[in-house]
């Protein structure tokens, strides 16, 4: 009787290999990014509710690194670097033989006049309301006093401040949009599911901020995630949460001088920043 062997199919057993893969590059990816700086978030949130009350207290975004200009700016610039390599990291994971990750998730200059449009639009969406949120719960006594960068800044601060809020678009979009929308639709995920999920851990991110932040993050999250669902293209969410920050960061000066009850913190008690990223 003739012997017969079974030959498995390659494609279908690498295809299974990718499928028990991708939970674990999540993990180790939001370990090392996004997720790293969520747990840190809630932890610092925690820490500061059993400390004194939530009004008194404040964090800053992007911290002094160094008491002579030119280092802190050196240690401030190297930091923004290191963030953006985590960017290209799951860009490169994205990225397969015949297919731009680029491409694939909207992150190029093919549609710049819409995406830009489309930006604008969503930062008079996301970004005013954004911003009304948190001086209600500065008014409420919820929401911790984020402070941008020192009010007695060099002359450097403004440039690395828009660098510092478009590695905060790159870093927030292409990770919770770009790369966890793909994986987690491999996994089989819903759309729903996935919109909701990514929403809530961009909340999380932010918690550090107090709860009302953390509320209007996981709303905008909710708005993001529709819309890259709809459009295909996170540059539009790079754009808007990029002029988002701008406006945070560079417009804090003027808001905290005009009105220093809302944006300034009343008492020196600083609370830790939840990471590096956030």
């Amino acid at each position: 009787m003739p012997r017969t062997e079974a030959f498995s199919d390659p494609g279908i057993e690498q295809d299974a290999f990718r499928r028990r893969r991708l939970p674990w590059e999540i993990v180790l990816v939001l370990l090392i990014s996004v997720g790293q700086s969520a747990i840190y978030s809630v932890v610092s949130f925690v820490r500061a509710a059993t400390r004194a009350p939530i009004s008194q207290q404040q964090t800053q975004l992007n911290p002094s690194r160094s008491a002579e200009p030119f280092w802190d700016a050196l240690y401030q610039f190297l930091d923004i670097f290191f963030s953006l390599a985590l960017v290209a990291l799951v860009v490169y994971l994205l990225w397969e033989p015949a297919d731009n990750a680029l491409r694939r998730i909207g992150l190029d200059f093919r549609r710049f006049g819409s995406d830009v449009a489309r930006g604008v639009a969503l930062v008079a969406l996301i970004g005013v309301p954004g911003i009304g949120v948190y001086a209600v719960g500065r008014l409420l006594g919820q929401s911790i006093a984020v402070v941008p960068a020192p009010l007695d800044s060099s002359w450097w601060v403004i440039a690395l401040l828009v660098l510092a809020a478009l590695r905060a678009g790159l870093t927030e979009e292409v990770i919770f949009l770009g790369y966890l929308f793909d994986r987690l639709r491999r996994l089989g995920w819903s759309w729903t599911w996935i919109i909701v999920s990514t929403a809530l851990l961009r909340g999380s991110y932010h918690l550090y901020q107090g709860w009302p932040s953390a509320l209007g993050n996981v709303v905008m999250g909710l708005v993001f995630g529709w819309c890259y669902k709809r459009w295909g293209r996170v540059m539009p969410l790079v754009v808007a949460h990029t002029l988002i920050d701008i406006v945070a960061f560079v417009g804090y000066p003027l808001a905290a001088a005009w009105w220093p009850g809302i944006f300034a913190p009343a008492t020196p008690m600083p609370t830790p920043t939840a990471s590096p990223t956030a």
